[in-house]
C-alpha cells in the first residue's frame, strides 16, 4: 500500500510539477504525517525537492514560462482586467501584482487622473510608459524571469512605506478547499503580505483557474473583498461568495 502510494505520488507530481502538502493529503486521503514520510522517501531517492509549503518534482522543476501563460486565454484575461479597472477612481493609490491577467489593466486606466500604480510587475511598468498621467512606482528587487517580476525581502520593506487603497492580485488557481494559490515561491511572501495589509483586496482570475490548487496558498477566498472573472463560476462558488460577502464581478453581468 505504502509503496504503491509513493509511486502514485511520484507519477502525479511528474504531471503537475509542484504541489502543496495539503493538496497531497486531499488527493491521496492520508494524514500529513503519512505524506511527510512518503515525501522523505521520495526525497531520499532524489525524485523531489522541498520548497516552502510543498514539494517540486526534480523532473519538472520550473513553472510554465511566463510567455506561455501570457498567450493562454488572453481574451478572458482582458475581460477580467477591464472589469477590475472599473473599481479604480481618480487619485487612487493602487497595487498591481505580477500576473498574466493583472498586466492587462494598464490600458483601461489611461483616462484616470492622478493615479499612482505601485507594482513589482515588469510588464505593468513597460505598459504604463506611454501614459504620462499614470504615476508608476517600482518596488525594485531581483528580477524573477519566470514571472517577469521583481522579488526579494526588500520588496516587502519597500511596500511598507505606502498607503495603498486597492490591491489587485492574481492567482494560478482557486478552490473552495485550498483557497487562493500561486505556483511561484518567489512571489508567495509578497502576495501574502499585500493581502494581509490591503484595504481593499481584489482578485482577478479567468474561469480556467476554478478548482485548481497550485503549489502554495497565500490566502483564503473569503479574505477577498472582490473577485473579478470573465464569466460566472459554478453555483457553489457563487453561493460561497454571497455567504462571505464577497462581491463577484463577471463579464456576463455587463454585456
Amino acid at each position: 500500500m505504502k509503496f504503491r502510494r509513493i509511486s502514485e505520488i511520484e507519477n502525479y507530481l511528474n504531471d503537475v510539477g509542484n504541489i502543496s502538502l495539503d493538496k497531497l493529503c486531499e488527493v491521496f486521503s492520508v494524514s500529513k504525517n503519512t505524506i511527510r514520510r512518503d515525501i522523505a522517501e521520495l526525497e531520499k531517492r532524489g525524485l523531489i525537492r522541498k520548497v516552502y509549503g510543498g514539494i517540486v518534482s526534480t523532473k519538472k522543476t520550473t513553472p510554465e514560462p511566463f510567455k506561455l501563460r501570457e498567450v493562454k486565454n488572453q481574451q478572458e484575461k482582458k475581460i477580467a482586467a477591464e472589469l477590475a479597472c472599473r473599481l479604480v477612481d481618480d487619485n487612487d493609490v493602487i497595487f498591481i501584482d505580477s500576473g498574466t491577467t493583472t498586466m492587462h489593466m494598464v490600458p483601461h486606466l489611461a483616462a484616470r487622473k492622478n493615479l499612482t500604480i505601485i507594482t513589482y510587475n515588469l510588464h505593468v511598468i513597460i505598459a504604463a510608459m506611454p501614459y504620462p498621467n499614470l504615476n508608476v512606482i517600482s518596488t525594485g528587487g531581483e528580477l524573477h524571469r519566470e514571472a517577469n517580476s521583481f522579488v526579494g525581502i526588500n520588496t516587502i520593506n519597500f511596500l511598507k512605506n505606502y498607503n495603498i487603497a486597492k490591491t489587485f492580485l492574481s492567482s494560478t488557481g482557486i478552490s473552495l478547499t485550498s483557497g487562493v494559490t500561486n505556483v511561484s515561491p518567489a512571489e508567495y511572501q509578497i502576495k501574502k503580505y499585500m493581502l494581509e495589509t490591503a484595504a481593499t483586496p481584489i482578485l482577478l482570475v479567468d474561469h480556467t483557474k476554478i478548482n485548481i490548487a497550485s503549489l502554495m496558498t497565500y490566502c483564503k477566498l473569503e479574505d477577498m473583498n472582490y473577485i473579478v472573472m470573465d464569466s460566472p463560476p459554478p453555483q457553489e462558488y457563487i453561493d460561497f461568495f454571497a455567504k462571505n460577502q464577497i462581491v463577484l464581478l463577471t463579464g456576463s453581468q455587463n454585456e
